[in-house]
C-alpha cells in the first residue's frame, strides 16, 4: 500500500488551526485576550513583520494556547471548534488540495499528522477525505480540558506515529509520498521515498539542503498569489 503523509498547518491550511481557534475563543469571551496581547502579539508582528522566526512565533503561541485553554468545557470546545471548521476550513492552498484528490483517485491512502488539537484534525480530516488522521492529544477530565498533552508537534512523535500507520495498513515507504514545510515534518520527509517540502521555513529548507539522499529526492513547492512553482532543494537562499 501506498500512502501520502499531509502535515496540515502551513501544508494544507495556509495559517495554523491552532490560531484560528485560539482567536475565536478570544471572540466569544471564553479566553482572557490578555493572554494572547502579554505573550504571543509581540511575537506575531515580529514574523509578521519579517524580522522574526516563524517556528519561534509557532513555539510561543503554542505553549501559550496550552496554558490558556485548560478547564474549557467539552461543550463550548466543541461549538469553538466547529466554528472554525465551518469559517476556516476552506482556506487551503491549491496545490495541496489538488494532491489530496489525485492521492485518493491513485487508490494512495491519505493520512493527516498534525501538531495541532487532535479535536481540529479529525474534523480537517472529514472534511478533506483523509482516510486517517493523527494529531496532538488534549486529555479532558470530568468534561474540562485538564491541561495534559501527547504532542504532535515535533519531528520524533510524527515518525513514531507514520511507523504505526505502516503497521496498520502496510504501509510502503519507499513508495510513498510525504508533504511538510517545518522542521517539525523532517522527519516525515526522510522516511518517503517521495518527499515534498510545500513553501518550506528556512530551518527545514537548511536542513533538507544539508544531507544529500534527502535533497536528491526531495521536491520544492511554492505557492504565492496566483502561482505555484516548483524549485530544485539546492536553491539559493538569501
Amino acid at each position: 500500500m501506498k500512502a501520502a503523509f499531509f502535515d496540515i498547518d502551513g501544508t494544507i491550511y495556509r495559517n495554523s488551526l491552532l490560531t484560528e481557534h485560539f482567536k475565536k475563543l478570544i471572540k466569544y469571551e471564553l479566553l482572557d485576550i490578555r493572554e494572547y496581547e502579554l505573550k504571543v502579539k509581540d511575537a506575531f508582528k515580529k514574523w509578521d513583520e519579517r524580522v522574526g522566526d516563524y517556528d519561534k512565533y509557532l513555539e510561543e503561541i503554542t505553549t501559550t494556547y496550552v496554558d490558556a485553554i485548560k478547564g474549557l468545557s467539552l461543550q463550548y470546545n466543541d461549538f469553538i471548534s466547529d466554528q472554525v471548521l465551518e469559517l476556516k476550513g476552506n482556506r487551503v492552498y491549491k496545490f495541496t488540495r489538488d494532491m489530496i484528490k489525485w492521492h485518493k483517485e491513485q487508490g494512495h491512502k491519505v493520512i493527516f499528522i498534525s501538531g495541532s488539537p487532535d479535536f481540529l484534525v479529525s474534523r480537517m480530516a472529514k472534511k478533506w477525505g483523509a482516510d486517517d488522521y493523527c494529531g496532538s492529544i488534549y486529555h479532558f477530565e470530568d468534561g474540562k480540558l485538564s491541561g495534559d498533552i501527547s504532542p504532535m508537534w515535533d519531528s520524533k512523535n510524527k515518525m513514531i506515529a507514520i511507523n504505526n500507520f505502516c503497521e496498520k495498513y502496510d504501509i510502503d515507504l519507499s513508495e510513498s509520498y510525504a508533504y511538510g514545510d517545518t522542521n517539525g515534518d523532517y522527519s516525515m520527509l526522510s522516511l518517503v521515498g517521495n518527499p515534498r517540502a510545500i513553501n518550506p521555513s528556512r530551518e527545514l529548507l537548511q536542513k533538507i539542503k544539508s544531507e544529500e539522499n534527502l535533497k536528491s529526492r526531495t521536491e520544492i513547492f511554492v505557492e504565492r498569489k496566483d502561482v505555484i512553482y516548483k524549485v530544485d532543494a539546492d536553491v539559493e537562499i538569501l
